[in-house]
Formats: C-alpha cells, structure tokens, sequence
C-alpha cells in the first residue's frame, strides 16, 4: 500500500472515531426526558402581543411530542428535527421574516423541539417574531 492511501485510511479512521466520540458524549450527556405524567403550561404570543394560554398532563418526555399531543405545532421535517411553521393555527410569512421563539420562563431554549426536555411545572413560552 502506497504512503498516499495509508494516510489516506488513518485520517478517515481517525474522522469516524471523532464522530463516534461526539456521539458517545451527546448520548452521555445530552438532554434527557423525564418519565412520568407531568403538568406543563404554554403561553403562544402572536404578533399583535395577543397571547393564548394552555396547561395539560402529559407523559411525554420531549416538547415536540408534548405540543403535537396538544395539535399546537405543525411544521417541516429538517436535518436538525421538525421546523415548527405553524403554532395554534398561525403560521409564520416567511416573507415578513417570521419565525416562532421558544423560549422556557423567558429564558432562550437552545434545543430544538425534538431535543427539549419537559419536567413537571415546565412553562414554555411561543412568540412569533419578526427579522432573522
């Protein structure tokens, strides 16, 4: 085998060990859901500053599978999870730069729906924002 192709073969396998580590590590430590029946509350803030107000049980360990229980969000499958476009039956204009905020007692979720955990008490808030 060449010298070419040997390096060739370490880096690759030196790229699918990285990528298996981070892996480990997202799994070790990565966010995890919470088993059981638990009471979350969401507010949806529309652009006119109205808001809406729900709370409900649910045994769901993620947001995402929580608010489709509730048929608050629909929305497109992407490579990082579902894109929420529509929540309570609005949908976000694109072409005025819409777009829904999550956020959990004001602070900034920085998960995507689909890796958000829910525990009992959990408050999400919903604001359809405007400018990226």
């Amino acid at each position: 085998m060449s010298a070419q192709k040997k390096k060739t073969l370490i880096i690759v396998c030196a790229a699918v060990v990285l990528v298996a580590a981070m892996l480990a590590v997202w799994f070790a430590f990565g966010p995890k859901g919470t088993a059981g029946q638990k009471a979350v509350g969401v507010t949806v803030v529309y652009a006119d500053a109205t808001t809406d107000e729900f709370s409900f049980s649910t045994d769901a360990e993620f947001l995402r599978q929580a608010l489709e229980e509730q048929k608050l969000v629909e929305g497109e499958e992407s490579q990082y999870g579902l894109y929420v476009k529509t929540v309570n039956g609005v949908t976000a204009d694109e072409a005025k730069e819409e777009w829904w905020c999550f956020t959990k007692d004001g602070e900034d979720v920085m998960t995507g729906v689909d890796s958000t955990p829910v525990a009992d008490g959990d408050h999400f808030e919903i604001t359809l924002k405007t400018g990226y």
